[in-house]
């Protein structure tokens, strides 16, 4: 006599290696998924050199630490409208990479000095007012600072004082 899960039901069709199947599909795809995570982990093999050092090529340098140069305190009137004028006290420093580029920019600082003090004579009170107006001052000024500085490469300007009164 014939147990009940070896005998098909009525109409149904005998179940042919179900769990041999899914083992015969599954067990492949594990390994490989379990070998390319082994792979791109680095685990086997490890990491490819950087360029340059397979050749027998001299490592790059360091990066450049970032040099300040001071900038001297600009007073100017700013283009406001009234009888009353209001001025603005601008104390700052500028930031290049390397001393080398701080030299460059230490010979062009009164030309650096007039540009920024001919700009803030420009501006008017409104367009100082919140850090958006903050952050336009910067980029304006460090573009000219790149341009006066060329081919040194001015990276930020630093404000320590803004006062407008």
């Amino acid at each position: 006599m014939a147990s009940k899960a070896e005998v098909p039901a009525e109409g149904e069709a005998p179940k042919k290696g179900g769990k041999k199947k899914l083992l015969l599909i599954a067990l492949p795809v594990l390994l490989v998924g379990g070998g390319a995570g082994v792979w791109f982990s680095g685990l086997l093999g490890g990491a490819p050199p950087p360029p340059g050092q397979a050749s027998g090529e001299p490592a790059p340098p360091p990066p450049r630490l970032p040099a300040f140069v001071q900038v001297p305190d600009i007073t100017a009137n700013l283009n406001a409208t009234g009888r009353r004028p209001t001025f603005i006290r601008l104390r700052s420093q500028i930031e290049v990479l390397g001393q080398e580029d701080a030299a460059a920019l230490q010979t062009a600082l009164p030309r650096i000095v007039d540009l920024f003090t001919t700009y803030l004579r420009e501006m008017r009170p409104e367009e100082l007012r919140g850090s958006a107006g903050t952050h336009r001052l910067r980029e304006e000024l460090m573009a000219r600072a790149n341009i006066i500085a060329h081919p040194a490469r001015v990276t930020d300007v630093l404000f320590q004082e803004i006062l407008v009164q």
